[in-house]
């Protein structure tokens, strides 16, 4: 196991961490240096020199690296990556449920679950992290960036364990609620069972025909209302026994019937990643489970309904991240 970083996090973020290789035998090192391995090890359009100069290369402990450092085989270097501007997304994270093993939030579109790509700093996790003080705080589960609803999230890594075992076991229902056109012809409640595959580096995923089941998703029509346009819509309640990617919106196009704003089903749209005007109608509305440390029954529900809008500018963190409702048991 890796030593702890001797970098605190910096805007909810742990630091980033590599190892040079082990040195075989008595081959010498192809680099020479630190700063030559790093150049080799991190894509050209970093400045690894500057970097250097500036000391954000540290050691186990926590010494500055030198550019003229000798290579060493086996050891961590820990350092913090240069952060992109990011369009704030819009919107309030609420706070449903906190106490010392558990958070429960309420996150709108278009926020990423956990910082990657080019969504860091506008992700549950970071916010969260900068504004409640836990810099362990870390997802159970994720939802889609462009879906909507409760999140449950790890106060330390120490519960991760036994929560995260609950969601692969099934044993934690979910409830979503959908926006969506009407089908008369449709005879509900129904259950799709099929077979779901998404590949690496495709946004889209596919049901693959004649495969062994591996998604299954219970579809009711819990009420009508009117659409933007005049005509009528129904708000679906969908409780999936999988969570494969995409699944919700996936079933629900395979019906002919695909959520309002969907921007993948059942065609793409190109829509910018700063364009917040159309939120996906989904709603990840209510969770319960019997929680796996003290056996008490848990219930949530998402202080959120449906048609969801979102806000023309940011809410500010801080006091607007405030808690909304609590625990529902």
């Amino acid at each position: 196991m890796p030593p702890r970083s001797p970098l605190p996090a910096r805007h909810g973020l742990d630091a980033a961490r590599l190892r040079t290789p082990d040195r075989v035998g008595t081959t010498p090192a192809p680099w020479p240096t630190m700063g030559a391995w790093l150049r080799h090890r991190l894509p050209e359009h970093v400045d690894v020199a500057g970097m250097l100069t500036e000391g954000r290369f540290v050691d186990e402990t926590g010494r500055a690296l030198h550019d003229d450092d000798a290579f060493v085989p086996a050891r961590y270097v820990w350092f913090h990556r240069d952060l992109r501007d990011e369009p704030p997304v819009p919107g309030v994270v609420h706070v449903v449920h906190r106490d010392d093993r558990l958070v429960v939030v309420d996150k709108p579109p278009f926020l990423s679950t956990i910082p990657r790509g080019r969504h860091v700093t506008q992700s549950v996790v970071v916010r969260m992290r900068a504004a409640l003080g836990l810099p362990e705080l870390s997802p159970l589960h994720r939802l889609d960036r462009v879906t909507s609803g409760l999140l449950l999230l790890a106060t330390e890594q120490r519960w991760r364990g036994p929560y995260q075992s609950a969601f692969e076991r099934r044993r934690v229902d979910k409830t979503y609620l959908a926006l969506a056109p009407l089908r008369p012809d449709l005879e509900l409640p129904l259950v799709v069972r099929d077979h779901i595959r998404k590949e690496r580096g495709t946004t889209q995923a596919q049901v693959v025909p004649g495969a062994p089941v591996n998604a299954e998703t219970r579809i009711e029509l819990d009420h009508e209302v009117d659409g933007p346009d005049g005509t009528r819509l129904g708000v679906y309640r969908l409780t999936p026994r999988t969570g494969r990617t995409h699944q919700l919106r996936l079933h629900l196009s395979g019906l002919g019937i695909p959520i309002v704003g969907d921007p993948l089903y059942p065609v793409e749209r190109d829509v910018p990643v700063d364009d917040f005007r159309t939120p996906l109608q989904l709603l990840a509305a209510e969770i319960a489970f019997t929680d796996p440390v003290d056996g008490t029954s848990r219930r949530f529900r998402s202080v959120r309904t449906l048609p969801l809008v979102t806000d023309a500018l940011p809410h500010a963190l801080g006091a607007d991240e405030r808690s909304t409702s609590g625990r529902l048991d």
